[in-house]
């Protein structure tokens, strides 16, 4: 397939809902259109049945090229790539099988530093309000991690003390006031995504359970309204915007021949300690 062929590249997002997502297609966009090609963009909804429908109609649009979001997609997606012949990247996730592309970083290692944070701040009784992990590998792997780093400190993760959810403020407040109302009531609340976090936080203010003193709220993500949030939220810090220009100059360099094979990259993220999380008082220990 010939970069001069149409010089448009797909991308498929579940969803702009999430601010996380339209800051990385804004970036990916910028990049290819510095090379003179135009993005077309669709969404999954995080269903792969979807996912799989809209590539088929990028591929039948002529796309050069595809930008995939995470690692869930059907086999039977791959190999329709596979057949085509045409360059694609996995992004948000790393690593991903032998012989594809991926520009994301490890969703476990980066929320089990969030759990270590939260253990050395004496917390014990911890519940986790995560994304919905069917079909999306990301939430999985922040489930799996936020559990593997308390079974090391000999604590578990209780099936009450875990909800899943839509990334939805509200749902966020819903979800919160269920696990809030467990004896004992949790001193760390892990979120999957800063948009579950707000609700959180949100729901706390309304029952009137102070962040931090009474519950430690820790985010993921790091969206730009963490920070003025109040109190500000402690969250994981993912370089959106660098992942999706690194995945975009990943396909151009494949596009223009100067990469001739699939390569792997791995990003960086950073835990960033806010208002939002704290000591456990010594009478809640």
């Amino acid at each position: 397939m010939s970069l001069r062929r149409s010089r448009t590249v797909g991308v498929v997002v579940p969803t702009i809902d999430n601010a996380i997502f339209a800051s990385g297609l804004q970036a990916f966009q910028k990049r290819m259109t510095q090379s003179g090609h135009m993005v077309l963009l669709a969404f999954s909804n995080y269903d792969a049945e979807q996912e799989e429908a809209q590539v088929q109609v990028l591929l039948a649009r002529g796309v050069d090229a595809v930008a995939l979001t995470g690692l869930s997609q059907r086999p039977s997606l791959i190999e329709r790539l596979h057949r085509r012949g045409l360059p694609w990247v996995h992004t948000g996730a790393f690593p991903a099988a032998p012989g594809l592309a991926c520009v994301g970083f490890r969703n476990r290692q980066a929320i089990m530093r969030a759990v270590r944070y939260l253990l050395d701040l004496g917390h014990r009784r911890f519940a986790m309000l995560a994304g919905i992990t069917a079909g999306n590998e990301r939430a999985a792997e922040r489930v799996a991690g936020v559990r593997e780093a308390l079974a090391s400190a000999g604590l578990r993760l209780g099936t009450a003390a875990l909800r899943e959810s839509p990334y939805s403020v509200e749902l966020g407040r819903q979800f919160t006031r269920q696990l809030l109302a467990a004896t004992p009531r949790p001193t760390a609340l892990l979120c999957g995504n800063d948009v579950l976090a707000f609700g959180a936080m949100l729901e706390c203010q309304a029952l009137q359970v102070d962040v931090p003193r009474e519950l430690s709220v820790m985010g993921f993500d790091d969206l730009d309204i963490a920070r003025q949030w109040q109190p500000p939220l402690s969250t994981v810090h993912v370089p959106i915007e660098s992942m999706w220009t690194l995945a975009a100059e990943y396909l151009l360099a494949r596009l223009d021949g100067t990469l001739a094979e699939p390569v792997q990259r791995e990003i960086e993220v950073e835990l960033v300690v806010r208002g939002s999380t704290g000591r456990v008082p010594a009478a809640r220990r």
